[in-house]
């Protein structure tokens, strides 16, 4: 034992044993003091980059669901009258309407060049001279008709042949055995042959010809608008719309729509509306047509002077021929032989589908797609032709979205918004389930030309991804700096 403290006195041992108490108390305190700043500290430290990470997060996924939402209809509280026209029934109609039906003989008209050799006539002979051999004409390459035979005169515009020494013979609507007859019976009545050298010979060495124009905006060719950028193609100077096709000469009982397409590279691509127009070029049509656009200019210029009325739209022109060329099961385009028949100077119209397009936004990859023509879109195949499916990552500049990585896994936007125009400027915003879409078909509207698509988050699906990626990027981070 220590003799200092066997020579201490009971004050004096007191004294300092309560001094080391004191120092031991002092010590706890001060070890108790830094560990609560510590903490303090630390949660201060989490805090701040706790709202760090929520302004971060905020800003990658936009918080658009939060601080700009949109004001929409559920799909299926929409009125009838907002959706898109079904178009996966409809049928190709019976390419057979469009073409005439020829008749059993050809019929001569004006514009027909016939081969005709009446022996001592044409040509003339000298007496006792031999006969001249009738001269043999061979086709074009494109025609369909067998070599003639005979000296080619025309059918002149008033259906009359001129033929030497005889009034020129009325031979329009006739086949070629009654003009053989007309031809033999004229001579021999005028005394200029006898009956058992009449026997005059008549070919067809060239068919009349009806000239039509035809425009079309397709291009004629089978690749469709199969990029995102329509824009590209179309309105950024892809292409200016300059059509193809010109002046088309159609043989007579071929001077029909069918012929038309066939001779200017078929039926409509689908770069094409799925329809034929015809503009007719009779005076009457055009008069017509002109007096239809007066009153429409005079119906928009009254309109003007409301300001609170809406502005009519062009109406369709009742003087052009509008052929469907697919319709509902059944149904028939009723037209008759005259409305197929093309006459001299007739314009047949392809109208290009440029402005069928979508367009798409939000947490969807921007940019504007060509509707299909011949079927259906619904929303899930816009998404997915748009490249984001139901139910996938949406991606923002290569970032993760509702999380601070991309490897940090998220809940998929849950809510799509189609903006859909109306009429008067005016817009409907349908909003869609994307889970009732999945499994319900009658969740899922049919997208039509002009609609935007806003891909967005829910309200709950931003908290959460704000929360997991909180958690899993700063909280488990924290967690194991202070283990």
């Amino acid at each position: 034992m220590n003799k200092s403290i066997l020579n201490m006195g009971p004050d004096q041992s007191g004294s300092e044993m309560k001094g080391a108490d004191a120092r031991e108390t002092g010590r706890c305190r001060f070890f108790r003091s830094g560990s609560l700043d510590s903490l303090r500290a630390g949660i201060l430290q989490l805090g701040s980059k706790t709202l760090a990470a929520a302004l971060l997060a905020g800003s990658l996924t936009g918080c658009s669901a939060l601080t700009q939402p949109i004001d929409g209809v559920p799909a299926d509280r929409l009125p009838s009258q907002y959706f898109a026209e079904p178009k996966n029934d409809l049928v190709p109609v019976d390419i057979s309407l469009l073409t005439l039906e020829p008749p059993r003989e050809y019929l001569i008209g004006a514009g027909d060049i016939l081969g005709v050799y009446i022996e001592g006539v044409l040509p003339f002979n000298p007496p006792n001279a031999p006969p001249e051999p009738p001269p043999v004409n061979f086709p074009d390459a494109e025609s369909t008709l067998p070599p003639s035979i005979g000296y080619p005169i025309a059918v002149q515009e008033d259906g009359s042949l001129a033929l030497p020494l005889i009034e020129p013979l009325n031979v329009d609507g006739l086949t070629l055995d009654q003009v053989r007859d007309a031809i033999r019976d004229a001579y021999i009545d005028n005394d200029i042959l006898r009956p058992e050298k009449a026997r005059p010979i008549v070919t067809v060495i060239k068919e009349r010809t009806v000239d039509v124009i035809v425009v079309r905006e397709d291009g004629g060719s089978g690749q469709g608008l199969t990029t995102n950028n329509v824009g590209s193609q179309f309105v950024l100077g892809g292409s200016d719309r300059s059509a193809r096709g010109g002046l088309v000469k159609l043989r007579a009982y071929q001077n029909d729509i069918l012929h038309a397409l066939v001779e200017t590279g078929g039926l409509p691509g689908v770069n094409a509306k799925n329809q034929v127009k015809v503009l007719r070029a009779t005076k009457q049509n055009k008069e017509a047509r002109e007096e239809f656009l007066k009153q429409f200019r005079t119906q928009r210029d009254a309109a003007m002077l409301d300001p609170c009325a809406c502005m009519p739209k062009l109406p369709e022109d009742p003087t052009i021929l509008r052929i469907p060329l697919r319709l509902p099961p059944g149904e028939s385009p009723n037209l008759n032989q005259e409305q197929i028949t093309l006459q001299e100077g007739d314009i047949v119209y392809i109208e290009s589908r440029e402005t069928e397009i979508f367009y798409t936004g939000g947490l969807l990859p921007g940019g504007q797609f060509p509707l299909p023509r011949d079927y259906d879109l619904d929303v899930l195949g816009a998404m997915a032709l748009a490249g984001q499916g139901a139910y996938g990552s949406a991606n923002q500049g290569g970032r993760g979205i509702g999380g601070l990585g991309g490897s940090v896994a998220t809940i998929p936007p849950g809510r799509l918004f189609i903006l859909r125009n109306t009429d008067c400027k005016g817009q409907i915003a349908i909003e869609i389930d994307l889970a009732k879409a999945i499994n319900d078909p009658r969740s899922r509207p049919l997208v039509q030309a002009g609609d935007t698509l806003i891909l967005q988050y829910k309200p709950e699906e931003e908290l959460l991804n704000f929360g997991l990626g909180t958690f899993f990027t700063y909280g488990i981070q924290q967690l194991l700096r202070n283990n």
